[in-house]
């Protein structure tokens, strides 16, 4: 039996980093493994896609071009190849799949972040909401995502949830030795922030309010930021690191917090290994979801606890009690007892991993095929 066709298209994509084009891309190699994928990628993309994955490159910026050419790249693509479906990787990109899915006769999908079933922005509720309800069907991230989608009246029936997978790193021992080494850690309390600096991430409250309470009791901890501010985003709420530092000296905590600019690859898995506690401390703001939380699987996977507000999909990412705490929203004493409570006593890192293993990426891989083939005509 041939595989099935799919064209994916999305703005989120390596070379950018973020979770967002780290879930895509991954997304990207988990179908081309089950299917005939073609892809439509902002310039720059297409050495990362997969290897026999043919690829329409269209520029990335400024955002108008893009839906303009990657929407014509679409419709092309998908009059060429006649894929059974058409996937967006972002609810910005619904309107696009659904006109392409149209023109032949394919079925249209799209995967939903937080953000994207949230936004309140006039144009995008007049434009894009309208395509996402739509759509054949709507892969949300977390249960957050589909409860805030269904309360915007996308219909409940054509909803599924697939969460974001994860990488399984084998456990190496040495990497927590040489990154406390690298950085003059010796045996300090290690808190581990990573992500980019936006106002949603809640760094400069971690910091004003969490971290002195934390210090209070461990004079030696220190908070380590691995991320900076997002060069290129299409929402408002950027961080900086000079507003981050300081609200560190206004607290007196600025000899506490390191930052160590955006790690990938080796030297971020180093820093999962040598930490003791990773701090996630989302705000719950609204119009402005935290659709799941990524970097809390890559923490367990690494065998680290999370400290967490309870909001958004958060609490599909956290299970409390397992793979860390999740504590109520804006409750600064509450997150600075839990990450005591952890440095105190963490949970068993073996127990950590096997949670994290559940979300593994070729699981992923599989419920994304499981979610479109249970639409008809996915075959």
């Amino acid at each position: 039996m041939d595989r099935p066709r799919i064209l994916l298209l999305t703005r989120n994509y390596p070379p950018l980093w973020g979770g967002m084009e780290r879930l895509v891309w991954r997304m990207s190699h988990e179908l081309a493994r089950r299917a005939d994928l073609r892809l439509v990628l902002p310039r720059g993309g297409a050495p990362h896609a997969p290897r026999d994955a043919p690829t329409a490159e269209v520029p990335g910026r400024p955002i108008a071009r893009f839906l303009l050419a990657s929407a014509h790249a679409a419709l092309r693509l998908a009059r060429r190849v006649r894929p059974a479906w058409v996937l967006a990787g972002s609810g910005l990109l619904a309107p696009a799949a659904l006109a392409a899915a149209r023109a032949v006769g394919a079925r249209a999908a799209a995967y939903l972040h937080g953000l994207d079933a949230a936004s309140t922005h006039p144009v995008y509720t007049a434009l894009w909401l309208p395509a996402i309800r739509r759509l054949d069907l709507v892969i949300a991230n977390s249960q957050a995502t589909a409860d805030i989608a269904r309360g915007r009246r996308v219909p409940a029936s054509r909803i599924r949830v697939v969460h974001p997978g994860v990488d399984l790193p084998e456990p190496d021992p040495a990497a927590r030795e040489r990154f406390r080494a690298r950085h003059g850690l010796g045996g300090r309390p290690v808190l581990l922030y990573v992500g980019r600096l936006t106002r949603r991430k809640g760094l400069l409250e971690l910091v004003r309010d969490v971290l002195p309470i934390v210090i209070r009791e461990r004079p030696e901890a220190v908070l380590l930021v691995a991320g900076d501010t997002p060069a290129a985003s299409l929402h408002h709420g950027v961080v900086t690191r000079e507003a981050v530092g300081a609200a560190a000296r206004a607290a007196g905590v600025q000899e506490a917090v390191r930052f160590l600019g955006v790690l990938k690859g080796p030297a971020l898995d180093e820093a999962w290994f040598a930490a003791d506690v990773h701090v996630f401390p989302v705000r719950d703001i609204p119009g402005d979801p935290e659709g799941f939380g990524m970097v809390a699987l890559e923490a367990a996977a690494h065998g680290l606890p999370t400290v967490a507000y309870a909001t958004g999909g958060v609490t599909d990412a956290v299970a409390d009690g397992v793979s860390g705490r999740l504590v109520p929203p804006g409750d600064p004493a509450a997150f600075a007892a839990a990450v005591l409570e952890l440095l105190a006593a963490p949970p068993p890192a073996d127990a950590m991993r096997e949670y994290a293993a559940r979300f593994a990426w070729e699981r992923f891989g599989d419920a994304m095929c499981h979610a479109l083939d249970m639409m008809p005509g996915s075959r």
